[in-house]
């Protein structure tokens, strides 16, 4: 660079020759003559024009867009044509000459241009909002699980709804709006959605044609519904990349808990935690200020909250269970062949007869299982005592040890041991196993002292009220009445 500037100056300022100029700097009078008029300048390099690039024929480049169109129209993102790989098609199928370099420069070419563009949106407070599904991994009851992300996103203040659940059935869909409406404190005017199959009965974007308990669940909450093109992700960015932030910043490293509502509670804080801290490069509010705005332009929420469960009538069978979903859930075996209501929310699965409640199971999602309540089968129990140490609502009840060792020393072991299950259902489990382990220890084989030792430990002591307070009486006064003596 000083080369440069003592060039320039000493010909243009100084007037000196460009044979002159290069005797007194010792460089060559081609650079000097390059460098003097200020034409050329050292820190611009010419991209060089290759001379030898080779002409492609125009039905390589055809059968190169083919493979490029192809993987397009796939959407299998991880199984892709390569450039090694259209060679080798190319080679096997249209007898191509040429180099492999030259194909990986026409494909780095073609797949650069041209750049795709995006129309930035804009979307007035509680407008609308975007809803998504995603899934994460987490570790529930020591064990690694994959978990269901419901995720909602106000397009205006990006205010965030996340809620975990172990499915993306059509009850748990609509119940996830639910929770989220009642988070943000309103209703979106629109909500925009991929083509769900628990939301689109048939078609796709605008020819969508919505399912029959969704499109009632719309007309409950009043909003409206704008469902994206095929592949078309970015038309739900702010979703999109809500999925991946909780992901990353929330899931990481991956959370232990003991349940989904601990999960939930943890999703709620962090979502919580976003909107009163956080601000988003461009924006002029932050996503607080922003929601605090858009919660006042959102629709009201509707007095009574739609019921999302999934209802079904069904008939209990002999063994007192109902099937829902190919599992089997216990009811009080009173109900044996009557026709029962189910509710099956996304955590619970409730039974109920001529409108009142009679049994209620926590959901299971694996297949074929059978879920049993011991309180339900004690009455049967009692009237066939026999089948006790086998039937299996005892066993899945996970009874003690200490209570069939017991019932084993009784006089009658059968009706003993459903005593002692009727007792455990009565007063809970704790208090029945102290008082089974007293009279074990004590050599006391009776359920009549088990019993004693229950109710005795739950009496109390008996609630002393005081009395009237009685002043103190001076019997000085009696003595000098029977004296024939008077009071002064």
């Amino acid at each position: 660079m000083d080369q440069y500037q003592l060039i320039r100056q000493l010909y243009v300022v100084e007037g000196l020759s460009q044979r002159e100029i290069a005797r007194r700097l010792g460089v060559s009078r081609n650079t000097v003559k390059r460098y003097c008029l200020g034409k050329n300048v050292p820190w611009e390099r010419k991209v060089p024009v290759n001379a030898s690039n080779p002409v492609i024929k125009p039905e390589v480049i055809a059968f190169v867009q083919q493979c490029l169109d192809e993987d397009h129209a796939a959407k299998v993102f991880k199984q892709r044509h390569s450039a090694k790989r259209i060679y080798d098609r190319l080679k096997a199928e249209a007898n191509f000459k040429g180099g492999e370099s030259t194909i990986r420069r026409l494909v780095r070419e073609m797949k650069a241009t041209p750049s795709q563009v995006y129309v930035p949106l804009y979307f007035a407070p509680g407008e609308a909002a975007q809803v998504d599904w995603g899934t994460a991994k987490v570790i529930m009851q020591g064990q690694k699980k994959e978990i269901n992300l419901f995720c909602m996103r106000l397009c205006s203040s990006c205010a965030p709804f996340v809620i975990a659940y172990p499915s993306q059935r059509e009850e748990v869909f609509l119940e996830g709006h639910g929770q989220a409406f009642k988070f943000i404190g309103g209703v979106p005017r629109t909500l925009i959605y991929d083509n769900l199959r628990t939301a689109v009965k048939e078609g796709w974007g605008k020819l969508a044609r919505e399912q029959d308990k969704f499109k009632a669940f719309r007309a409950h909450y009043a909003y409206q519904t704008n469902f994206c093109n095929p592949g078309e992700g970015h038309e739900k960015g702010l979703v999109e990349n809500l999925v991946g932030f909780i992901r990353r910043n929330v899931l990481v490293p991956l959370p232990r808990v003991e349940s989904y509502e601990e999960l939930n509670q943890l999703l709620q804080k962090r979502c919580i935690e976003y909107i009163n801290n956080h601000q988003i490069r461009g924006k002029e509010l932050s996503v607080k200020e922003g929601f605090e705005m858009e919660r006042r332009a959102l629709i009201p929420l509707p007095l009574r909250s739609y019921e999302t469960a999934k209802i079904s009538e069904v008939k209990v069978d002999y063994y007192a269970t109902i099937v829902l979903d190919s599992n089997h859930y216990s009811v009080p075996v009173q109900y044996a062949g009557y026709t029962v209501t189910i509710k099956a929310s996304a955590f619970k699965v409730k039974a109920y007869w001529r409108g009142n409640e009679i049994a209620i199971h926590s959901r299971v999602y694996q297949k074929h299982r059978t879920i049993y309540q011991l309180e339900h089968y004690i009455p049967l129990l009692e009237r066939r005592p026999r089948s006790v140490f086998h039937a299996r609502p005892v066993k899945q009840a996970n009874v003690p040890q200490l209570f069939f060792d017991y019932a084993a020393r009784l006089k009658d072991p059968e009706k003993g041991m459903v005593r002692l299950l009727r007792m455990l259902i009565d007063y809970g489990t704790e208090p029945v196993h102290s008082a089974v382990g007293k009279a074990w220890d004590e050599q006391q084989y009776s359920v009549d002292v088990v019993n004693c030792y229950v109710t005795d430990a739950k009496k109390t002591e008996p609630l002393l009220i005081p009395g009237p307070v009685v002043q103190a009486v001076d019997l000085k006064a009696y003595d000098i009445l029977a004296a024939g003596g008077g009071l002064s």
